[in-house]
């Protein structure tokens, strides 16, 4: 039993930080819409094959995520499976944050259904404790959402990680800064937010095999075994907020991905190239957004046994131009592609991203051809943001256009996709705020 009588900090609330979690968010928002499915075991996945989100209810009756519908079936004959739809994700998404930033402008945007919040020095302006503001957003967003979340409240963003998850659904923890101990005691060091599976091994083998034990390590034991990431961690830990909340769109990254399943598994070169080539597509068009360019392609493909194949393609020249990347493509492709083998998805990673903006022609680099493709994306671009994502695409993507994504029992369409508001149509909808109303 750990001595849990000193207190790591002084003062309880030198910073006061927020992390929201939604509850089974993609079920939940399905719940939402579909007010029959309230108390029911509910998955989304169905098109995938796998549960990507499971109730409360499911979860209760043995559901995981990232197991096969057979599984999941077998655990909960009564499990009503549906198939993903990321638009009305995103829209409950969008509201969400709204309603975070009427409480602080300061809003980091963690994923689609997680929120860190600085609610430091708010306690004035809204005549009440920091667990107070905390409580007012969890019943917001219930009220004008009809989802629930769970909220940890602390002094660093580490320490409100993981009290969000200490309880679940609707939760709502605060661990000030005088009781940090308390929630440390007991928790293993593999629970903590950024200590993964080799660095949890490793501490336990200098005998920390709780939060607390590493918290209470000195600096000079802490900098002599890690590196600084642990070393944030460990300050964290201890009540020193080293993690700022970032209210900036993220614009960095080390590689784009993108991934498509589809169902029945193929062995169609053709299908199965378009596929491929339309997360090329979709994947060129992230980077350009944040104004990055790749050097490096890698193509995966992956078998019905769920076996990975893959390869990496240096390029002779940073780009985000499909037109550019489609040879390279090809052959990568070719190399990788096995007509006697059955797959069941594609995916490609945009790797070694630097900013578009910093690229220095080489001295045989055609230049008028390259300004030419930039200026011929950013028309693309343009009327892609007026009139919908894949207004115009490659040919060698059309294939996945024409062909069901899914096809089967797997192949239900979300409803978003099927009830179309007034003026709308398949490809271009609304970005419409939803708003539920309890009766």
């Amino acid at each position: 039993m750990e001595n849990i009588s000193r207190p790591l900090t002084i003062h309880s609330w030198p910073k006061a930080i927020a992390h929201v979690d939604a509850d089974a968010f993609f079920a939940s928002c399905e719940q939402a819409v579909n007010p029959e499915l309230k108390g029911k075991p509910v998955i989304t996945g169905k098109e995938r094959g796998i549960v990507a989100a499971a109730s409360y209810e499911a979860k209760a009756k043995g559901v995981k995520r990232a197991v096969n519908l057979f599984q999941a079936k077998k655990v909960c004959p009564d499990l009503i499976m549906l198939p993903s739809d990321y638009e009305i994700y995103s829209l409950f998404s969008v509201r969400m944050f709204e309603i975070f930033r009427r409480f602080s402008p300061d809003v980091e945007e963690y994923s689609i259904d997680e929120a860190f919040i600085d609610l430091t020095g708010l306690r004035r302006s809204f005549h009440g404790s920091y667990r107070s503001i905390a409580r007012k957003i969890q019943t917001t967003v219930e009220k004008e959402l009809d989802i629930t979340v769970s909220i940890g409240l602390s002094v660093s963003k580490v320490l409100a990680k993981i009290a969000s998850k200490h309880k679940k659904p609707k939760g709502l923890t605060a661990i000030p800064g005088r009781e940090i101990h308390r929630y440390l005691a007991d928790l293993p060091v593999d629970k903590v937010w950024g200590i993964g599976a080799n660095t949890a091994a490793h501490l336990r083998k200098l005998g920390q095999n709780t939060a607390l034990k590493f918290s209470r390590k000195d600096e000079e034991f802490v900098k002599k075994h890690f590196t600084k990431p642990h070393i944030e961690i460990w300050h964290e830990l201890n009540g020193r907020s080293i993690y700022p909340v970032t209210t900036e769109e993220r614009s960095g990254y080390k590689s784009i991905s993108k991934v498509k399943t589809f169902t029945p598994p193929s062995n169609d070169k053709s299908f199965i190239f378009a596929q491929i080539s339309k997360n090329l597509e979709n994947a060129c068009i992230k980077a350009r957004r944040h104004n990055l360019a790749a050097t490096r392609l890698i193509i995966l493909l992956r078998r019905k046994d769920f076996k990975d194949t893959g390869i990496e393609i240096k390029l002779t020249r940073p780009t985000a131009y499909p037109a550019e990347l489609f040879e390279p493509l090809r052959k990568g492709f070719i190399k990788t592609y096995n007509p006697k083998i059955f797959y069941r998805s594609t995916g490609v990673v945009l790797a070694g991203l630097m900013p578009a903006g910093s690229i220095q022609r080489g001295l045989f680099d055609d230049g008028t051809r390259i300004e030419g493709m930039r200026k011929i994306y950013m028309a693309v671009d343009k009327i892609s943001e007026r009139f919908g994502k894949h207004t115009l695409q490659h040919c060698s993507s059309l294939p996945a256009k024409l062909q069901a994504q899914h096809e089967g029992k797997r192949g239900d369409i979300p409803n978003r996709k099927t009830e179309l508001f007034s003026g709308e149509n398949k490809r271009q909808r609304l970005g419409m705020p939803l708003i539920t109303i309890n009766i």
